[in-house]
């Protein structure tokens, strides 16, 4: 190795090691997870259109799992790349909104406080367009989406990022991948802090009941979205 090289390789070495001592090392540490690709239908079992979602509107799916609820919405504005951290402190970059505008976003529509999640019968969390009123929470922006129970506020044009309350992490991502050729969409993951086994845990019973033996089970290549208010019979507002 003549001098050139070694110096070449000595600032290489340097850059590398600097690198690794600007980042923490729980920084590359929250990957995607991959549960297998899942076609999105409408009502109809027809290839759901991002073209189909009406903007700012509650929309749900299941996923990763049968009886896990996820939030789909068109914000109707580009929602940008923001980087995160989940409550066990770990960073992650959440990859923005895709579709046309970059304005669709997908959230498991667990609460990341005391788990409340949609069901058929009740949701006290939802996306709520404007500014959310109440009077024990002031809302800290517009198009939030907000949970009633302990009045959590997350942004999901900002990767669902917790802006109020006393939820620790922001609502755990759901990749979704758009087709431009066919404007369908196929959920393909998830992204941050997963709460799924503390869900199943408090709710095993009650979920044995919704969904029978199948609710661990994961969703096999479609998904059926529903508007919320089709979805669930009382959607709460507070």
């Amino acid at each position: 190795m003549d001098r050139r090289e070694f110096v070449e390789n000595c600032a290489l070495g340097a850059g590398t090691l600097a690198a690794t001592l600007a980042s923490p090392a729980w920084a590359v540490d929250a990957r995607p997870r991959t549960y297998g690709r899942v076609q999105l239908l409408d009502e109809v079992g027809r290839p759901l259109k991002a073209s189909d979602l009406k903007p700012q509107t509650n929309y749900v799916f299941h996923y990763p799992f049968e009886a896990t609820p996820v939030f789909l919405l068109d914000l109707g504005k580009p929602a940008t790349p923001t980087t995160l951290v989940t409550r066990d402190k770990l960073s992650y970059q959440w990859p923005g909104g895709v579709g046309p505008r970059r304005s669709l976003v997908a959230f498991s529509a667990i609460c990341a406080h005391k788990l409340v999640y949609p069901t058929k019968d009740l949701s006290f969390i939802s996306f709520r367009k404007g500014a959310a009123v109440n009077p024990q929470t002031p809302s800290k922006g517009n198009d939030l989406i907000h949970c009633c129970a302990d009045h959590s506020q997350y942004d999901p044009a900002r990767g669902a990022q917790v802006l109020n309350g006393p939820a620790e992490q922001p609502l755990c991502a759901v990749l979704i991948e758009h087709d431009g050729k066919t404007d369908g969409l196929t959920a393909v993951g998830t992204l941050g802090g997963e709460l799924f086994d503390d869900f199943f845990k408090k709710y095993e019973m009650k979920l044995s009941l919704e969904s029978g033996p199948n609710a661990r089970q994961t969703v096999a290549r479609q998904s059926t979205v529903r508007e919320l208010d089709r979805f669930c019979r009382n959607p709460v507002r507070c």
